[in-house]
């Protein structure tokens, strides 16, 4: 699979990367319905094996069950992987999600996702959420402490907007960003990805086929379907007049797949990768046949050239 430098720092990462947000499962404020843990396994084992060489998870997905999985799987796979995991955002006895960004929470975080992830090295940690928005200074002085220490190799944030990666950036440098991007969310282009790619930030875009509405998957039936602690349910872009809009959206992609011998999800993460300044996709798989549906059996083998192709036919 290609691969690219991500920003500034010595890693060759894939330009896809294993999302472990769905495979938190059910039964949470942001979950995604029921899941198996051993698909979740095979899905994560399917990826490497096909390329992908980094997976993206946090401590709270699933409430700590999205990292225990992902340490499974590499208990089972002879492939290593570059881990990414995430912060404050933490929970109570009864499930309850808040913000933190406190020094000593930050730090009890740490310990438990390492704990969950095997004693693996952490190689990228981010702050999760800006939130609450007056702990930004707390939190990011507190990561570059870790990366200092060495506890963690690389350090980044996920939904800062403009603002808050300024005030970041003016405490330690950052060393990448994952923001939602994809052809139904594309806010990041008129400020965001500019400044990233003036300050050398690694690009990792989240929801690139748009949370499954441009899977080729997704119709007014199978919303209606979903579970209802499916996040995705209560969602706008799920219900009309968003919902037609964003499905006329994946038609599109669908031809273009048609003529590149791929699927809609593929034809999708390739528009996101078709912008230079993205250094990778973020692609939440849940079953191993997703995976082979994006990455296909030659293991994502579109280059930048196609990107750009895929880019230049679709605008939305």
């Amino acid at each position: 699979m290609l691969t690219r430098r991500l920003g500034q720092t010595d890693m060759e990462i894939s330009v896809i990367g294993f999302g472990a947000w769905a495979i938190g499962g059910g039964g949470w404020k942001f979950g995604w319905g029921s899941q198996d843990d051993e698909q979740s396994i095979k899905a994560i084992i399917e990826a490497l094996q096909l390329g992908v060489n980094w997976i993206d998870t946090a401590r709270v997905y699933g409430l700590g069950r999205s990292e225990r999985i992902v340490s499974k799987a590499l208990d089972r796979s002879e492939l290593p992987a570059h881990l990414l995991t995430k912060c404050t955002r933490v929970w109570d006895d009864t499930g309850e999600i808040t913000g933190s960004m406190r020094r000593d929470s930050i730090r009890r975080e740490l310990e438990a996702s390492a704990e969950a992830l095997g004693g693996r090295p952490i190689d990228m940690y981010l702050i999760h959420q800006p939130k609450p928005d007056e702990q930004i200074e707390e939190g990011w002085t507190t990561l570059n402490e870790l990366k200092r220490e060495g506890l963690v190799r690389y350090i980044g944030v996920s939904n800062f907007d403009l603002g808050q990666l300024r005030r970041a950036q003016g405490i330690a440098p950052i060393d990448l960003i994952e923001p939602r991007y994809s052809l139904l969310d594309r806010e990041i282009e008129r400020e965001l990805l500019p400044y990233c790619n003036e300050h050398g930030i690694g690009v990792l875009a989240y929801s690139p086929m748009g949370s499954g509405l441009l899977t080729g998957r997704m119709t007014a039936t199978r919303v209606a379907e979903l579970d209802d602690d499916d996040w995705r349910k209560r969602h706008p872009d799920f219900h009309e007049p968003a919902l037609s809009r964003n499905l006329a959206v994946a038609e599109r992609l669908a031809e273009l797949g048609r003529q590149h011998g791929r699927s809609q999800g593929a034809m999708a993460c390739a528009w996101v990768l078709g912008d230079p300044r993205v250094t990778a996709a973020i692609v939440g798989f849940r079953r191993a046949e997703q995976v082979r549906d994006v990455l296909g059996n030659d293991g994502f083998g579109l280059g930048d050239s196609d990107f750009e192709r895929v880019r230049s036919a679709i605008t939305a």
